[in-house]
């Protein structure tokens, strides 16, 4: 099945992926399996280096024991051959709780905290960032606005400098352009506690000294946070070595890709930043992009690529930055 709006729920969760550990791949009982986006869901775990998964089979309290044990196969066969294929496929029923605590059991046992290097520069995707004063605070009273998301790297200390890149658009000489924001650590949150260092794994607010106008309505969303002149560049202009399906995952249709072409508008999720990239050069698997909006990203990370079919964008493939 399709739905209105399936392309931002899939923008939105390869944006999650870039910070999970691990994942749950929820496919229904009483539908055929693979359903498109299925397909796509799954590639999509597959491009951002998701390892550690947990399959869900969902619903099985509205079918029968043959429909069941029917579905089981169309799973197994389905993630045959994919980074998926010796994932514990778990029968649940949401709406009853039937096996949750096996599920939870199955998460726990697959999907470890992984070993943390504390030592290197710290790295905060932001996947949050909100103003967090109730209207008519007086100007005495305001505090900073706020990011969240989840450290990657290293840790941060109450009363550090950050700086926070691509940061905000700006206008010089007629001209837009971004300009890294640096502010200083004024709170940390962790766990709904206030804590004076934040380590990688788990998600984290930063209170910032920032105006809240910048980070309401998650206007930072996308940015890369981490020490000054510690992060990677920023970059209005990315080379891709392109890796592309044969065929359209998240169509019924399955139509095959075609090679990027000259001019091409494309989609890009990198890290928690979505942008467009208009293709200037194309070479044999290598292509160069225009952004419409920079990011911030090292060589060697992959960008999840999508296209425009049938109105709507579908991912095609992934890029690794050059």
């Amino acid at each position: 099945m399709d739905a209105p709006g399936h392309e931002a729920l899939m923008a939105t969760m390869l944006s999650g992926a870039a910070v999970m550990d691990g994942a749950l791949l929820v496919i229904a009982a009483d539908e055929h399996c693979p359903q498109p986006q299925s397909r796509e869901h799954l590639a999509a775990i597959e491009i951002t280096g998701v390892k550690n998964l947990v399959i869900v089979q969902n619903k099985i309290d509205i079918v029968d024991e043959k429909r069941a044990l029917e579905s089981h196969r169309e799973i197994a066969n389905f993630v045959k051959g994919t980074v998926a294929e010796n994932a514990p496929i778990i029968p649940v029923s949401a709406q009853h709780s039937v096996n949750i605590d096996i599920l939870i059991q199955a998460a726990e046992e697959r999907i470890p905290t992984p070993q943390r290097d504390a030592t290197k520069p710290p790295r905060m995707y932001v996947l949050r960032s909100f103003d967090i004063n109730k209207p008519g605070t007086l100007f005495k009273k305001l505090a900073g606005g706020v990011v969240g998301g989840s450290i990657l790297q290293g840790s941060f200390k109450s009363g550090d400098e950050i700086e926070i890149r691509p940061g905000i658009r700006v206008e010089k000489q007629g001209k837009m352009t971004y300009q890294p924001l640096t502010t200083e650590i004024a709170s940390l949150s962790v766990g709904g506690r206030i804590a004076e260092e934040a380590m990688s794994g788990g998600l984290v607010g930063i209170g910032t000294l920032l105006d809240p106008s910048l980070t309401k309505a998650d206007g930072l969303v996308g940015n890369l946070v981490g020490k000054p002149s510690l992060l990677p560049p920023t970059r209005s202009e990315l080379t891709l070595d392109t890796h592309l399906f044969e065929r359209a995952l998240g169509t019924k249709e399955l139509m095959e890709i075609s090679k990027v072409s000259m001019g091409e508008r494309l989609l890009l999720d990198i890290g928690t930043s979505i942008t467009t990239g208009e293709a200037t050069s194309v070479k044999g698997e290598t292509a160069v992009l225009r952004l419409g909006r920079p990011v911030c990203a090292e060589e060697d990370f992959r960008a999840a690529i999508s296209r425009k079919i049938g109105g709507r964008w579908r991912l095609i493939g992934y890029g690794v930055i050059k």
